[in-house]
């Protein structure tokens, strides 16, 4: 699974730096896979896709803290738990239904943003 922060997001700030995937991006900022990641040029994705690490994607949200799924591992190979979700003061990043995943999925992805290709 993934994390997203929901709309109760007060854009403190405090998970930003938690996350070890660089997948966490500030309302209206644009983001891409090369951020904080080994990943550059063409890629394949662990879904098998093709993309441009570098290539710069409009933000997902302007008013909120937004997550990447694609980027998220929910902290798996680094910590225990989510670190967003631990110092969250409002409880506002939770699991995201939409983006199910298996631990050997998210050591899968860590595995491929922290890798050199």
């Amino acid at each position: 699974m993934a994390i997203i922060i929901t709309d109760e997001c007060i854009n403190c700030d405090a998970c930003i730096s938690e996350c070890p995937n660089n997948a966490i991006y500030e309302p209206d900022t644009n983001w891409s896979y090369a951020d904080g990641s080994a990943l550059k040029g063409m890629v394949k994705t662990p879904k098998g896709l093709e993309v441009d690490a570098n290539e710069e994607h409009d933000p997902i949200s302007d008013e909120f803290f937004y997550i990447i799924s694609d980027k998220c591992t929910e902290c798996k190979g680094f910590h225990d738990k989510p670190q967003c979700a631990s110092v969250c003061p409002v409880d506002c990043c939770i699991i995201d239904e939409n983006h199910i995943e298996t631990e050997t999925e998210l050591l899968a992805k860590k595995t491929w943003l922290h890798s050199e290709n």
